[in-house]
């Protein structure tokens, strides 16, 4: 695969370096011991016939089934792979934070470690990212899930995000992407933000683009997905409406609507005061009254909360971010065929 991408390093670095890969795969790992060590395997054979150097990334998150300890096994003897463990079940998000952090490829890709994408799909991926763009999304066209408890939610998610955030990408729950290291640097993954990547991505002027990808029924366990991730895609989604719109300009939003909160209440309490002096209505008792109060208050309270977002805002853009998460150790071979701990 001689794409200009990568081509710039590959007479430089050999295949397998660990240090300088041209492809990093990231893979969050939370109770998949069944899984692992075919799904490695398979991301394996799937780069190997590419002629790229590259690396797996293995964020393990907290799992309690024997996935951390299989992957410390696997780290310790392949030297493409490295292990990530974190102290405890951060989440999905956090564990994609940790691997980006730990990425070294000029190309991240990201994958389940269900087996449910399918690891053939990324050299696909990777030519489509060096046609010029900055994030490619995988869409599952034929989807092997359940279809009431996770195509119909999907279908509504998906159809909910593309026409608040304009960002309009069929299947925003495929974790099989492909992405630019110089967008990966951009991103600052926080909550459960990790749905919601090609939003992100747009927020910062990524080209995006959506490829048709495989995907196959679950082979081991059970998902860790149901219905009760709708209602928190939907609370997410307001963040993702925020950011999209008022993220440097905070003031834009809640002033706003402190301005139009506040007269109206002036409108309200200007037409009472003119029934009071010209009729001598007694306005004590009335309920516009307090809607003019109301008005008032809610319009200041905006306001301010207008200003505090922009003082937040500045010390977001202008501090050092910490990390979401806490890793434990990093298992992995360097070029001195040592065990390297964090």
């Amino acid at each position: 695969m001689n794409t200009s991408l990568f081509s710039e390093e590959r007479q430089q670095f050999p295949l397998f370096n660990p240090v300088t890969p041209e492809v990093s795969v990231v893979v969050p790992i939370y109770n998949e011991v069944e899984s692992l060590t075919l799904l490695i395997e398979a991301i394996n054979t799937s780069l190997s016939g590419t002629e790229l150097s590259y690396e797996i990334i293995c964020i393990d998150d907290g799992s309690q089934d024997g996935s951390a300890e299989l992957l410390k096994q696997q780290a310790m003897t392949q030297p493409y792979l490295k292990a990530v463990l974190l102290r405890r079940n951060y989440g999905q998000t956090a564990a994609m934070a940790a691997g980006f952090k730990y990425a070294k490829g000029r190309a991240v890709v990201t994958l389940d470690g269900d087996l449910q994408n399918d690891p053939v799909d990324i050299p696909r991926l990777l030519a489509k990212l060096d046609e010029g763009y900055d994030l490619v999304s995988g869409w599952r066209q034929q989807r092997q899930d359940a279809a009431i408890t996770r195509l119909l939610p999907s279908k509504i998610a998906n159809w909910l995000i593309g026409r608040i955030t304009g960002v309009k990408v069929h299947d925003y729950g495929c974790s099989l992407k492909a992405y630019r290291q110089e967008l990966v640097a951009d991103l600052n993954l926080y909550g459960e933000l990790h749905r919601f990547l090609p939003a992100l991505a747009f927020i910062e002027g990524a080209r995006i683009a959506e490829l048709p990808v495989r995907h196959h029924a679950r082979r081991h366990g059970r998902s860790k997905y149901g219905l009760g991730r709708t209602f928190r895609v939907v609370m997410d989604l307001s963040t993702i409406f925020f950011m999209k719109k008022f993220l440097t300009r905070p003031m834009h939003g809640f002033g706003l609507l402190g301005i139009i909160s506040m007269s109206l209440g002036i409108i309200t309490g200007a037409y009472l005061t003119f029934l009071k002096l010209r009729f001598g209505e007694d306005i004590g008792d009335r309920p516009l009254l307090i809607l003019a109060v109301v008005l008032l208050l809610t319009g200041v309270q905006l306001f301010c909360f207008g200003l505090l977002g922009e003082l937040l805002m500045r010390t977001y853009h202008e501090s050092q971010g910490r990390p979401i998460y806490r890793v434990r150790e990093v298992i992995a071979i360097n070029v001195n065929n040592s065990k390297e701990e964090e």
